[in-house]
């Protein structure tokens, strides 16, 4: 019998991690201001933590928080306290890659399960059972890891460990994510979660006794683009990824917008019931997933190496830039009779204009602005202002929660 995967969406912020829950999340990903791997996230305090998990297991959603550094001495001072405030919290799972850290989390926070990150570098069977054998419940798989080897792993596990991989998302050039180029470069570890992205920065090729002339590399005359790896996206390969037996789908981004959050948990959620309803009605919805994938940021898609050892022309972006076909204007925090939508303006539209209501059942509602206002009720011909708190009067009624956009 087939078994539904839990679909794991990440959330820098409280506001994205409501987005999350509302278009569909069985679980939610978060870190903390301390020990994750997005040191530039906003991240969560303390507090955010303790209301966020309240807020998503009253709507029977699961929070799992990160803690995957790889740490150093220094690292470890304040981790027993830190794993003590969260044991108060009540998160579902830690996700851990470093061994101390491992240990001491189990030790102070015994209540939550611990799944190893793939950062941890998951390669094989004998890994996921040592991790198992050490109290792990859950195991998340590298990056490197194809179908086949991941369904090859999953007859040699025990049932009661879960597996875990990415689906969607970005994709980091080096080995499970173990990276010292931004270390080398910048001086901020990537493994302490402070990269500077250094592989999508733009590259040439300079001969030794020719100093300061750049020579292309084949891709285009502003250089190369060799570690730029395109984004993840196994939306058109649900049936493959139900067959190889993971547990949970995981999606990357906890940099990203709500916008993002919504369009890519929305459209997985979907696939994802579709097919457990009927493999017919989730191909006859394929071009729908396709279109809606892509109206939020992306570098142009890939399989990874799911399907095997991606070559180049698959795998490699030829631009550092985003695409998008979506421009995010704000989520609905209250909304009111008569088409009122109360939001944070996070870019710019005016009075007249035509945007889209994205409501988390899949449907976009194409709506007029008829009305903008300040929260004092002064009318404004437009939104000039980034993170503005506006009310929008609309030809549609909005609910608290759905995204704004246009398209």
């Amino acid at each position: 019998m087939m078994k539904k995967p839990e679909l794991l969406i990440p959330a820098g912020s409280p506001e994205v991690l409501r987005t999350a829950v509302h278009f569909g999340a069985d679980a939610v990903y978060i870190g903390g201001e301390a020990y994750g791997l997005r040191a530039k996230a906003k991240n969560f305090t303390m507090k955010e933590m303790a209301e966020s998990v309240d807020y998503a297991h009253r709507r029977g959603v699961k929070v799992h928080v990160t803690a995957n550094i790889l740490a150093h001495d220094a690292d470890l001072e304040g981790a027993e306290e830190y794993f003590r405030e969260l044991s108060g919290i009540g998160p579902d799972a830690l996700i851990i890659a470093d061994p101390g850290m491992f240990m001491l989390a189990k030790k102070f926070c015994p209540g939550a399960e611990l799944h190893i990150s793939t950062q941890a570098n998951n390669t094989n069977y004998a890994t996921f059972n040592f991790w198992h054998s050490l109290g792990a419940s859950r195991v998340v798989c590298a990056r490197e890891l194809s179908l086949e080897e991941i369904k090859h792993i999953r007859e040699r596990t025990d049932p009661e460990l879960a597996m875990e991989a990415f689906v969607h998302g970005a994709m980091c050039i080096s080995y499970s994510g173990r990276c010292l180029l931004s270390n080398y470069f910048t001086g901020r570890d990537a493994n302490r979660g402070a990269c500077a992205h250094p592989c999508r920065w733009t590259y040439a090729l300079m001969e030794e006794k020719r100093p300061g002339e750049y020579l292309p590399v084949l891709e285009n005359e502003r250089g190369t683009y060799i570690m730029n790896s395109r984004d993840l996206c196994m939306i058109e390969y649900i049936p493959e990824l139900v067959d190889a037996g993971l547990d949970s789908w995981k999606v990357e981004g906890r940099m990203k917008t709500a916008l993002y959050i919504a369009t890519v948990a929305r459209t997985y959620r979907r696939a994802i019931d579709d097919f457990f309803e009927s493999e017919e009605k989730y191909r006859a919805n394929l071009d729908w997933y396709r279109e809606e994938i892509r109206k939020c940021t992306y570098r142009d898609f890939t399989t990874g190496f799911y399907f095997g050892k991606p070559n180049e022309t698959s795998m490699v972006y030829d631009n550092n830039i985003y695409q998008s076909e979506a421009v995010y204007l704000g989520t609905v925090a209250e909304a009111a009779p008569g088409g009122a939508g109360k939001f944070s303006q996070k870019n710019k539209f005016r009075t007249g204009d035509e945007i889209e209501i994205m409501k988390p059942d899949g449907r976009d509602v194409r709506a007029k602005v008829l009305e903008l206002l300040t929260e004092d009720g002064i009318p404004v011909p437009d939104a000039p202002h980034p993170g503005q708190v506006l009310w929008a009067r609309l030809s549609e009624q909005p609910e608290e929660g759905d995204v704004l956009r246009t398209v």
